[in-house]
């Protein structure tokens, strides 16, 4: 696994539970918004990768401190060790969330069968027709429905989430993700924040006032009974 950073303590990643998140090196989209940008690029690391051993080290000293681990990125369905690595973790009676964009959808598919997963969240990005302008990368639509799909059929808790920049999503865009993940459980907005970002260019942009991301919940509980802002 490429290991690039940890955060020891997390109360907000991983849901009703005190979680270590582990950040993956590599990524497949280039959103200009990512607030991870140092993590995209394989051949990128201002710092030396965590050793495996150590971490499972670090991990043992965090029984009884934490409840599980989130597992983000980048992409982490990128490592083709991530099977091997939840399953240690697994192993060590920790829970597992994972954080996917959802172009991985056989590999979400064997954690889920194997039963390596406790929660996982994946990010719609847009509606299909505008992914290729957020994420800058070329996607197979059925790939993304293929992984909504499998998610949502899961038996273990899951959530979707948006960035919302008003410039890049209106109203009608909305509506068409609504449709997207229909009858899904839940599903976050998250407010875009100008800080370290991929694109430097978009430091100005801004996102819904308060008001209109009310009236865009509103509209979205016709898909999803729960909708709520970050």
């Amino acid at each position: 696994m490429f290991i690039a950073g940890l955060q020891k303590t997390s109360l907000l990643d991983f849901p009703s539970k005190i979680a270590t998140i582990v950040f993956t090196q590599g990524c497949n989209f280039r959103c200009g918004y990512c607030h991870n940008p140092e993590l995209l690029d394989f051949n990128f690391q201002k710092e030396p990768f965590i050793n495996e051993d150590d971490f499972f080290s670090f991990l043992d000293k965090r029984k009884g401190k934490v409840d599980g681990v989130v597992i983000t990125g980048g992409e982490p369905c990128l490592n083709n060790d991530l099977e091997n690595f939840i399953s240690k973790i697994k192993g060590k009676g920790f829970l597992v969330k994972l954080d996917t964009n959802g172009t991985y959808p056989d590999k979400i598919k064997a954690l889920l069968e194997k039963n390596l997963l406790d929660y996982i969240a994946m990010d719609i990005k847009a509606p299909f027709e505008k992914y290729h302008k957020i994420t800058g990368s070329l996607i197979n639509q059925e790939i993304l429905k293929k992984s909504i799909n499998l998610i949502m059929n899961s038996n273990i808790k899951y959530e979707f989430r948006t960035t919302v920049l008003k410039s890049q999503l209106s109203f009608e865009d909305f509506e068409k993700i609504g449709d997207l993940i229909k009858g899904s459980k839940l599903y976050f907005l998250q407010k875009f924040e100008a800080s370290k970002i991929y694109n430097e260019a978009l430091m100005n942009e801004v996102t819904y006032s308060d008001e209109e991301f009310t009236e865009i919940i509103n509209m979205l509980k016709e898909y999803v009974d729960n909708v709520y802002l970050r």
